[in-house]
This record gives C-alpha cells, sequence and structure tokens, in this order.
C-alpha cells in the first residue's frame, strides 16, 4: 500500500491546483479529474459537478457497496483538492509542485492541506470496493473551493436529497504524534465591519478638542461593551445557547499538551491569569470576541470624523450565530456615545458544529482509530471554522472530522510537509472507520 500510496500521492501533488489567485482553471480542472479517476478505476461512479458560474469543478461520485447495497449504510467522504499559492518561492527548500521526501515527511504545497490528508481516505474507499469488500456506500465529495470559501459545495449539499448515514472529513490532524483526534465541535464565526461617524470633517484639535465628538473615543465607548472583561470571558448576552463538553469529552482531554506550551510556541502572552489552564476547554467550547482592526485618524493633530473597525466574535457549539452576531452589533450600538452614528460596511457568518461524543457514529469513529494506531482518540473542539462541516451538522448528518497532520505542521506556509507515518495511519483509519461504520443503521 504505502509504495502505491506515494506515488499516487506525488502525482496529485505535482497538479498546482491553486484556487486563491493566480491559478490556472485547466490545472484546477485537471486536479479535480485525478480525483474522479481514481474513483472510476475502483468501479464507481462519478461526475465534475460546475454549481455556480465561474466556480471549480466538484467531484461527486459514489463507490457501491460490495454486497446488499440497498440495505446498508451510506457514508460520505469530504477532501478538497485546491490549494493555497505557493510564494514567496525563494523560501521554499524544494520547488512546492515537485514533491520530495526528506527525513519521513513529503514537502509539497497540498501535502497537509488536504491532498496527503485526504488521499489516504479517499484510497481506502476504493481500494476496499476494488478488493470487493466495501461494507457500506460511500458517497464522494471532492471539492476545489475550499481555500477560497466554499460555495459550491455548500450548495450542493443544501440542494442534495439524499444526504447520509454518517460522513467522514479528513481535514483536521492529531494533538500529539502518538495522540489521534476526532474532532466533535467547531466555532463558528461573526465578523463585522462597521463605521462610527461623529462628524462632517475632520476637525483640528486645537480649535474643537474637549467639545467636538472624536470618532475614536465614540468607537472605544461602543467597544468597552463588548470587549472581554478580566477573566477573559465575553457577557452573559453573548454566551446564550453554548453547549459545554460532556464527561466523555473531559476524560479524553487527559495527555493532552498543555495550553502554556501552546500559547508560548505561538508567542503569544495569556489574556488573563490561568489562561493557559483553560486553554483546551475555552479555545473550542466558549465564546469569544476580538477588535480585529481599527482604521481612524492621522498623525497630525486631528479630531477624527469617522472611525472603522472590524470585530469578530467566535461562536461557540450549540449557539446561534445569527442571533448572537445581532446581539453584538446591538450592545455596541447602544453604547456609543449621543451623536454618533453607526454604519455596517459588511457582515459574513459561519455557523458553528456539534457532533456529541457519545452518538452511535463517533463511538464506531473512536473505536475504529483506536484500533488502527493503537491509541484512543481524544474527543476535542477547535476554534476554527470548517464552512462545510456546519453544513453537514446543520444538515443533521453525524460527521467524523478527523485527519494526520501534526499540529506544527506548515499548513499555508512554504515548506508545508505532511509526515509519512501520517499517510499509513490515514490509510489504516480509513479503513477500520469504513469497516466499522456498517454497524450503523442506515
Amino acid at each position: 500500500m504505502a509504495d502505491t500510496l506515494l506515488d499516487e500521492l506525488f502525482d496529485w501533488l505535482r497538479i498546482p491546483s491553486i484556487s486563491t489567485g493566480g491559478g490556472d482553471p485547466a490545472e484546477i480542472a485537471r486536479a479535480a479529474e485525478w480525483a474522479a479517476a481514481k474513483v472510476r478505476a475502483a468501479g464507481g461512479e462519478v461526475e465534475l459537478l460546475t454549481v455556480r458560474e465561474g466556480g471549480n469543478p466538484l467531484v461527486v461520485g459514489e463507490l457501491r457497496a460490495s454486497a446488499d447495497a440497498e440495505n446498508v449504510p451510506t457514508v460520505l467522504i469530504y477532501g478538497h483538492y485546491d490549494v493555497q499559492g505557493a510564494e514567496p518561492l525563494d523560501l521554499w527548500t524544494s520547488p512546492p509542485f515537485e514533491p520530495e521526501i526528506r527525513d519521513g515527511r513529503i514537502y509539497a504545497r497540498g501535502a497537509a492541506d488536504d491532498k496527503g490528508n485526504f488521499l489516504p481516505l479517499l484510497a481506502a474507499a476504493c481500494d476496499l470496493a476494488a478488493e470487493g469488500a466495501l461494507p457500506v456506500n460511500v458517497r464522494v465529495a471532492v471539492e476545489g473551493e475550499e481555500e477560497a470559501g466554499g460555495e459550491s459545495i455548500s450548495q450542493w449539499l443544501k440542494d442534495d436529497p439524499r444526504g447520509a448515514d454518517a460522513a467522514i472529513v479528513y481535514d483536521s490532524g492529531m494533538v500529539g504524534p502518538d495522540r489521534p483526534a476526532i474532532t466533535v465541535g467547531l466555532r463558528g464565526v461573526y465578523l463585522m465591519t462597521f463605521d462610527v461617524r461623529a462628524a462632517q470633517r475632520d476637525l483640528h484639535s486645537g480649535m474643537y478638542g474637549g467639545t467636538a465628538l472624536n470618532a475614536l473615543h465614540a468607537l472605544h465607548q461602543g467597544l468597552a461593551a463588548v470587549i472581554p472583561g478580566p477573566d477573559g470571558r465575553a457577557r452573559e448576552e453573548l454566551r446564550v445557547g453554548i453547549v459545554p463538553p460532556s464527561d466523555e469529552e473531559r476524560a479524553s482531554w487527559a495527555g493532552l499538551p498543555g495550553g502554556d506550551e501552546a500559547l508560548a510556541a505561538a508567542g503569544a502572552r495569556e489574556a488573563y491569569p490561568g489562561a493557559g489552564a483553560e486553554y483546551v476547554e475555552r479555545n473550542g467550547s466558549d465564546t469569544a470576541v476580538d477588535v480585529d482592526q481599527i482604521v481612524a485618524g492621522d498623525t497630525r493633530t486631528v479630531i477624527p470624523a469617522v472611525a472603522r473597525a472590524t470585530v469578530s466574535i467566535r461562536v461557540a457549539p450549540g449557539q446561534d450565530v445569527d442571533a448572537m452576531g445581532a446581539e453584538l452589533e446591538r450592545l455596541i450600538r447602544e453604547a456609543l456615545p449621543a451623536g454618533a452614528e453607526m454604519t455596517i460596511v459588511s457582515r459574513h457568518a459561519a455557523p458553528p458544529a456539534h457532533f456529541p461524543a457519545d452518538s452511535p457514529a463517533l463511538q464506531i469513529a473512536g473505536a475504529a482509530i483506536e484500533r488502527a494506531v493503537g491509541v484512543a482518540p481524544a474527543f476535542t473542539r477547535t476554534g476554527g471554522a470548517i464552512p462545510f462541516v456546519a453544513d453537514l451538522s446543520e444538515k443533521g448528518i453525524p460527521t467524523i472530522v478527523t485527519g494526520f497532520v501534526l499540529p506544527d505542521d506548515p499548513f499555508h506556509a512554504p515548506n508545508e510537509s505532511f509526515s509519512v507515518r501520517g499517510l499509513e495511519l490515514g490509510y489504516k483509519s480509513a479503513r477500520e472507520l469504513l469497516t466499522g461504520l456498517a454497524g450503523l443503521k442506515p
């Protein structure tokens, strides 16, 4: 398996399927066709769909169960073939689209995110089908827009009448070199950019300072209403609906790397005393509000008429992202001083996702990965968002979010890499997962 899988991965990695600007549409199409050909070679049916005008091809296919296909569960597997751009090229030790192995690691753009991470799952499904040993129906969805918004696959899933009994998403990673993980919760995000106007034009601070309303002062007053307090927590109005971690989740966290180390490795400082000790829970299971940017004023002595800010709220599993976004906006607006006018420039929202660790699909997944790796996975939550996973959650499809990259693997940076061991563990785990999920009730 290992040599064949490596050869296939190298072929796929050589295709510069960049979706983030500057990419060649012909290469995007070639990477999509590569995945489609893999499904066809295993006896599956597959098509390339263009869901929206100007969108990249979506690979949608199916591998039917080897026996009794009408009465066994259906599992949707997901990954993406598009990659980030590779600039600056001079920071790469080897060319980004000429993969090579150094010290047990595969170096190439897309090695970790997501071709190298996902291919073992696709390969396991195809191999089981070719062997006549596939115990579930496998629906394949491989997108080419994950790095650029993922609109096509979200629309496809929304319109899809069939669904699945479970889904597997290989777009996550391990929590350490010897500890796999299943992500059971992802925070959503509400991002808002707005202007606060305090005057018709900038004013001279010598002539008007102290009597004229300052847009920056007004903005700061509004932001003070939502900035976390000394304990780092968002105010209670913004924490409505949070689903706290279960006892099973907490028990699985034993032995996870400490938050103090994670913050130090990122060059970060604690937001409040004891933040490191609460890192694992807070970063995946609680609301967070951050001021991301403020633009206003001048180095001259002026009173700015307008101040612009971008504020984001990371919405915890269980929360309503639109309701929390509206509450964030209300709190800021009502805290502004008289005379200040707030105008929304843009909004963006992505919902959170949550899959209970004690659900049948995730219990099967935990046992399957433990059989493959020899260590029980941690049931973790992550602070970031994967839009398609949120779509699956809203659709009611139990989803196993996992993968075999490591926390310090550089994803979008120069010298992106993925370990050969991760490739092998991913393949072994995928076979166990697909075999184990045959036990689900369809």
